[in-house]
């Protein structure tokens, strides 16, 4: 049975992101922080490190534990409930295991947008379809390392680049930067409890935010994307609803 409801849905393709709650039971909840310890075991930040902390495992023909944590715990399959009918996605080449440290009074000024530097080998933005982020521990608070998003700026981001052409998604051409010169809004912090699952289009607008004190946050991102977008990103950019399903009516 799908998670995905209708209002979510329409929630996305409005906002450019939705939280689906109650994804991962508290024994994958567990699994994946045992996973995490592990790698902090190996590669540890400095003790008197604060703020964000990344790890950017590749997974190669050996696979890792996170790609296993992403198949058990059915991220995919979960992400393709917001895809149009036929369309199917690859599985991830790399996670990001991005933890926040406390205390870190950091407000982010503005929103980026991923992928750019460096571009990939055949040239083209790292475009994606949707990042995918896995919360392993609590965020129902605000100011706790949330992501900090702003609603509906994947919708923007795709007018200024239908009218600028889609290869204006470079840095040089988003100064003041690193995300184009269009009407932000207001921020929102994504919230929830752990084991909650982000889902967010490429296009929209985000930036790790403050943690005042507490628990370390942590967070696991993967990039998905639908098999043949390296060949319609210019389509994807320009016009941010065309891999996914249409709100019903």
């Amino acid at each position: 049975m799908g998670q995905i409801t209708g209002e979510m849905r329409a929630s996305f393709l409005r906002d450019g992101f939705v939280v689906v709650p109650d994804v991962l039971d508290a024994a994958q909840i567990a699994r994946g922080r045992r996973i995490v310890e592990g790698m902090l075991e190996r590669k540890p930040p400095d003790p008197e490190h604060r703020g964000p902390y990344f790890l950017v495992p590749r997974f190669g023909p050996a696979g890792h534990p996170l790609l296993e944590f992403y198949r058990s715990a059915g991220i995919g399959e979960l992400a393709r409930e917001l895809l149009r009918p036929g369309l199917s996605m690859y599985e991830p080449e790399f996670a990001q295991l991005a933890l926040t440290l406390p205390p870190w009074p950091n407000s982010p000024g503005g929103p980026h947008v991923d992928g750019l530097t460096p571009p990939e080998p055949d040239g083209r933005p790292g475009t994606f379809s949707l990042l995918a982020g896995v919360w392993l521990t609590d965020q129902t608070f605000t100011h706790r390392g949330n992501l900090w998003i702003w609603p509906g700026t994947h919708l923007r981001f795709g007018r200024f680049l239908a009218e600028h052409g889609p290869d204006a998604l470079r840095l040089q051409n988003m100064a003041p930067g690193p995300y184009p010169p269009v009407e932000l809004g207001d921020p929102v912090q994504a919230a929830g409890t752990a084991g909650s699952v982000l889902l967010a289009h490429y296009l929209l607008g985000h930036n790790i935010g403050d943690h005042i004190g507490g628990e370390r946050r942590e967070t696991v991102y993967y990039r998905l994307m639908t098999q043949g977008h390296r060949e319609r990103w210019r389509d994807y950019v320009t016009d941010p609803h065309v891999e996914f399903r249409a709100e019903p009516t």
